[in-house]
């Protein structure tokens, strides 16, 4: 019965991007793009968004796909951390 009243933790968000910097410690830059359709003309159009994610053991590189999965705020700007890298950028 006590197992029944816990609240349950919602599944996190996910995004799929490429990391584009690794200048900061511990912090990469994620580039996310989506393709939406426009209002009026019908065209699909891109749109990219950049997040700041956590990466704890400085792993990612620039170039690398990663999933990233929404946190709770780590700074001003950090709201999600890295889940995994996807596929590796060799450079």
């Amino acid at each position: 019965m006590e197992e029944a009243n816990k609240k349950m933790r919602a599944k996190p968000k996910e995004q799929i991007g490429k990391v584009v910097s690794t200048k900061m410690d511990k912090t990469v830059v994620v580039q996310s793009s989506r393709k939406i359709k426009h209002k009026i003309y019908g065209k699909y159009v891109s749109k990219t968004s950049k997040f700041y994610a956590h990466d704890e053991k400085n792993v990612c590189k620039e170039g690398d796909v990663v999933r990233i999965l929404e946190t709770r705020p780590l700074s001003k700007n950090k709201r999600w951390r890295v889940g995994e890298v996807i596929s590796s950028s060799e450079l």
